[in-house]
């Protein structure tokens, strides 16, 4: 409409907005014209042509418009911190997030036995998206847990020591019972339902849930019975810091950033931690990058990492000037559960 205005005020030489010498609006510009020169004869008027700076004025301002409704919108960017709940160290990390103001999601291991003071430190959040991040795999030395449900209703989901198996081959190998998955998970999304926290989404640790169709049904059952959204369900660009070495994990992340997809939903999981004693004694007993040359643990000096960079000066200047931050609880209620398909 815009555009067709000033085309035509362009070919026309004439403002369309503006009426004759004391007419009314939407009365002819001039008044009838007597042409043989008897009483209220009125000269004939040349039409009115448009000034230029009238006309240059109105062709910023169609311009601008015409601008404003191609220009594509800011490309959005997800921020999953993940693993909230399995000690103090990482979820004083997520706590530094929230109160930085970051819009994020997080994903809680209900089956941990720090999730109850995660529940307390969101629900003093309530603009975090919360998700529960279905768990099968306990894979720290020395730090253990098992099924929320309990050994004895799944027990072919734990190994001899009554934890689960600590890595996806071990549990993939281990013969276990899928109705026993269902419980399980089950079991983890009614914990998380009833801490009184709002729930938006699940997603899987170590991607273990998901790892076989079978696997996989059973999460989108669940999703179905509460009424949640599922992490990748939404055509997500994702990304991960897990992998990169420390010292570059700020300019992965600015690279991120630099890099996003304007056509889909850009996701970063991130894991985060306080440089604790308890996150410092952590070993993996999968990932060897995890471990240094000599032994020791890296977990933390990696979790700390992130969590400088995703709360460094260089990220959110670059944030507030190129993207969008939302969170799972925004996605789904712009596009629906749905729209959810399975990541091909």
């Amino acid at each position: 409409m815009v555009w067709n205005a000033l085309m035509y005020a362009f070919l026309h030489r004439r403002n369309p907005f503006r009426t004759g010498r004391g007419c009314r609006r939407g009365e002819p510009d001039s008044p009838p014209v007597d042409t043989a020169g008897g009483e209220g004869f009125v000269p004939a008027e040349p039409p009115r042509r448009m000034h230029f700076r009238t006309f240059r004025a109105f062709f910023f301002t169609a311009v601008a418009a015409f601008a404003a409704h191609i220009a594509p919108a800011q490309p959005t960017l997800l921020l999953r911190v993940d693993d909230v709940g399995m000690n103090h160290a990482v979820n004083m990390a997520m706590r530094e997030v929230a109160e930085a103001g970051l819009p994020f999601s997080t994903s809680v291991m209900f089956a941990c036995p720090w999730h109850e003071e995660a529940v307390a430190i969101l629900r003093q959040h309530p603009q975090a998206s919360v998700g529960v991040h279905l768990t099968l795999n306990s894979e720290w030395k020395g730090y253990r847990w098992g099924p929320v449900a309990g050994r004895s209703r799944v027990p072919s989901l734990v190994d001899q020591t009554g934890h689960f198996h600590p890595s996806v081959k071990g549990f993939l190998t281990s013969g276990f019972d899928l109705g026993e998955v269902e419980i399980e998970l089950d079991a983890q999304v009614e914990r998380a339902l009833a801490s009184g926290l709002k729930i938006d989404y699940v997603d899987y640790h170590m991607g273990t849930a998901v790892s076989t169709p079978a696997l996989r049904a059973i999460v989108e059952k669940l999703a179905r019975k509460h009424g949640l959204g599922i992490s990748m369900y939404f055509n997500e660009n994702r990304r991960t810091l897990f992998d990169i070495p420390p010292e570059r994990k700020l300019s992965e992340l600015l690279d991120v950033v630099e890099k996003m997809d304007p056509k889909r939903p850009n996701l970063v999981v991130l894991h985060l931690a306080k440089p604790f004693p308890e996150m410092q004694a952590l070993v993996d007993m999968n990932t060897p990058i995890m471990t240094g040359a000599q032994g020791e643990s890296l977990v933390a000096t990696h979790r700390v990492a992130e969590l400088a960079a995703v709360l460094s000066p260089e990220f959110r200047a670059k944030v507030g000037s190129r993207v969008r931050l939302g969170t799972y609880r925004g996605l789904i209620a712009e596009t629906g559960l749905d729209r959810m398909a399975a990541p091909r």
